[in-house]
């Protein structure tokens, strides 16, 4: 098999997986879920979003959490959904932004309220001056393999939102399987459309494993070429505005693959296992990772 000798793991946990979660965990939590998985060797970790506390109240004090953290030992991206949210990360000092939209119409305007073109137009409002202030900016796109609402997404229509999100700056896109729905020959169909619009270099995988195909949709992936994968600390995690989208990939599984097939990630297993339970004792619950629940104490 052709693979790549290194994989970049970004942990989404700390935002994609909390803002899911029924209890908010307070901003001493989150820093140190956050510091923790910094400490265990991750390069890219998700602290939190700037979106309105009325909507997801799980990322309140998203300000804060991110100024409490190291900034010379991992990216810190942080989520921000229009104009007003970029003015909150610039004003923190943010280095670093991501923004979303998606490859059907019908679950955007369920998550962001507005169509595609919309959010497209929202972003064309300050990513430039993100670029222009020297922030590096990711792009995710939501339902690249299938949306709880319009069922199949064409790869066609995924590559044409790459294309707009790579002409806006986006430096990383970062493609969502949103309700666990892909298989692994549809890597390569979306893999192969994207492609010819941005190097597989710059190209992530961000897989839920609702159905249990995440690894096997991520190593088809890594095949393929990608070398940049999402995943959740305790597999922690969903979507709100997704029907049955149960839990990411966990960092754990992720991480257990990876090692034993030989491939440098930098990361410390055993520490993000830790991590994880910590932050499953303060939700009060056992987190759906499956390497957790195979190596209970």
């Amino acid at each position: 098999m052709k693979l790549p000798a290194r994989v970049t793991i970004v942990d989404v946990g700390p935002r994609d997986g909390l803002q899911n979660e029924s209890a908010a965990l307070t901003v001493e939590d989150r820093v140190e879920f956050c510091r923790a998985l910094i400490d265990a060797g991750l390069p890219v970790v998700e602290p939190g979003a700037f979106v309105s506390p009325k909507w997801v109240p799980q990322m309140a004090g998203s300000e804060e959490v991110f100024k409490a953290l190291p900034k010379d030992r991992a990216r810190l991206p942080m989520l921000v959904p229009n104009r007003q949210g970029f003015d909150r990360a610039k004003a923190a000092g943010v280095s670093a932004i991501a923004i979303f939209t998606a490859a059907s119409d019908s679950f955007n305007r369920k998550n962001t309220n507005a169509s595609i073109d919309e959010s497209i137009r929202r972003f064309e409002e300050f990513t430039g001056e993100a670029k222009a202030g020297g922030m590096w900016v990711r792009g995710y796109i939501s339902t690249c393999f299938g949306c709880p609402y319009e069922g199949k997404v064409v790869p066609a229509k995924v590559a044409e939102v790459t294309r707009r999100l790579i002409d806006l700056g986006c430096d990383e896109i970062s493609l969502g399987d949103t309700i666990g729905v892909a298989v692994p020959s549809q890597m390569d169909e979306v893999i192969e459309a994207v492609a010819r619009h941005v190097e597989l270099s710059r190209l992530a995988v961000h897989l839920h494993d609702t159905r249990g195909t995440a690894l096997a949709n991520v190593l088809r992936a890594l095949q393929l070429g990608v070398s940049i994968v999402d995943s959740s600390a305790g597999g922690l995690g969903g979507c709100p505005y997704a029907p049955g989208a149960s839990g990411n990939l966990a960092t754990e599984d992720l991480l257990y693959m990876l090692q034993g097939m030989g491939i440098e990630t930098g990361v410390d297993l055993a520490k993000v296992a830790a991590a994880s339970r910590r932050v499953g004792e303060r939700l009060g619950r056992e987190l759906p990772s499956r390497y957790l629940r195979a190596t209970k104490r």
